[in-house]
Parts: structure tokens; sequence; C-alpha cells
């Protein structure tokens, strides 16, 4: 049976991951914060869940030495992050480390713990769930980019690493995604000089008709099953129509034309 740690799995893609691993017969140690609030996962075949805070660094050695111990891991699964929106100069260093500690430092300390297991086996898959936002910019989520810029950035460079012994690194990097992200996931901050700005971008970000582009969790679930089974060297796997759209309006108009057209979408009257 193959083994799949998959952390952040108390909503969204993470719980949505749980569940396809499950039916397709996979063991999946689930992990998330309060385990004892969860009723169904697990519930479900070979579901196993466990209590891990990845910006708690003694919760990871152990949750995952314990692990280990009991099983023998084929993929880990990176999942747990949230957002932060709002102008810079309003976050305060509160917000700043602990965004980056989840979106960035989380990741990589628990890459880290696997490593040698991974190494001593000769195989393994790290994926890490990034966003189009590791890829592309919007306003007001300078410090979520730098986060998952980061994460794809190192999970490139890991990857040349990593490959020599048998180990794929591989990133998630889904658009919108029909969830609760934007509620229960996001921390925001505010200053009024960029009350204008702010309302503005927010209606595009809002607007309805953007929901039609955006995936269900489940498709996103999808794509990251795809990624850890495939058996390429593929590093990123770009989710979901509306991240496959920013990434094409990227490259076909280069930086400064993204960021005039960018610009142009979320500021234009």
């Amino acid at each position: 049976m193959n083994t799949i740690f998959i952390t952040g799995t108390s909503t969204g893609l993470g719980r949505a991951s749980v569940k396809l691993f499950s039916e397709r017969g996979w063991r999946v140690i689930a992990t998330m914060r309060s385990p004892e609030q969860e009723q169904e996962l697990g519930a479900l075949p070979g579901v196993i869940l466990k209590r891990l805070d990845v910006d708690d660094p003694a919760s990871i050695v152990h949750v995952v030495a314990e692990t280990l111990a009991d099983h023998p891991v084929d993929v880990l699964f990176n999942n747990a992050g949230y957002g932060l929106a709002g102008p810079f100069e309003a976050t305060s260093d509160e917000q700043i480390v602990k965004n980056v500690t989840t979106n960035l430092l989380g990741p990589l300390r628990v890459t880290k713990e696997f490593i040698p297991a991974f190494r001593e086996q000769g195989s393994g898959v790290i994926l890490t769930t990034t966003s189009i936002g590791g890829l592309v910019t919007m306003p007001f989520n300078s410090v979520y980019h730098a986060a998952k810029f980061g994460v794809e950035g190192w999970s490139e460079s890991l990857s040349y690493e990593l490959k020599p012994f048998g180990i794929r690194v591989k990133t998630l990097a889904p658009g919108g995604i029909r969830t609760d992200f934007s509620g229960r996931s996001l921390d925001q901050a505010g200053h009024e000089e960029y009350a204008e700005s702010v309302a503005k971008a927010g209606r595009r970000f809002r607007d309805p008709s953007r929901d039609s582009t955006r995936s269900s969790a489940e498709e996103i679930a999808e794509i990251a099953y795809v990624a850890v089974t495939d058996g390429t060297d593929q590093i990123t796997y770009v989710a979901g129509i509306d991240a496959q759209e920013h990434l094409r309006l990227r490259e076909g108009l280069g930086q400064s034309g993204f960021v005039a057209e960018s610009t142009r979408l979320f500021f234009g009257d």
C-alpha cells in the first residue's frame, strides 16, 4: 500500500485530497492542527489523523519521526497555507512572520525531516501546493507572493540535488479554488491611504464572472494525484483554467506588459 503524508487537511484542497487518495487505495496520513474536531476523515479507509502545526518546528520533528517509525512514506504533500491580502505598508510584523512561516518555512521544515528516509529508500515524491501566485503577481498580495515565489524557487533548486537519489520534487500551482480560502484561510490588512485602490482591486477579485474559470477542490486534487503518480520529472503543475490563462498572459506579454495589463484590469475604470 502506498502512503502519502498530507499537511493542511481540515478543509479545501487538503480535505479533498485525503478523500481522493483514500478512494484509490492509499494509506493517508492526514495532518491538521485540531484532529479531535474532525468527524469524517478518520472514518475513511486507510486514513490516519495526526495533529501537526507547521508553524511549530518541534511538532514537525515529532510527528514525522512518529510517522516514519510506523510506516514508510512514498509521498509528502505540503499543502498547509493561507493568504494575506492588503497593502504591504499596513501589514504588521506579526502578520508577515506568520504568513512566511506557514507558507514557506513550514514546507521547508517538513520536507527536511522526510529527506533522509526518502534518500535511504531511493525514492519519494515531494509535492508542495504553491499557487499561480508563485508564478505571477496581483496587487495587494505581496507577502503571499513572496512566500509562494520562494517555494517555487526552493522546489526547483531542490530538484537538482535530490534527483540522484530517486526523489522527485514538484509543485502544484492552482488558481482560484471554490472553497472558503477567501474567508477562513485569508488574513487581511487595511490602510486608509490605499482605500480607493483596494476597493477597485476588490471588485475585480470578487467579480462573479471569474467564477466560471475557478476550479473545485476535487478538480485540483485530481491534478495533485497525477503529479505524484505520473513518474515524470515535471516540476510545476499549473492547475485550473484561470491559472493557465494568467501564466499564458505573463509569458506572452513579458514582465512589463503583464504588469501594465494587470494594472488596467484591476484599477481601470
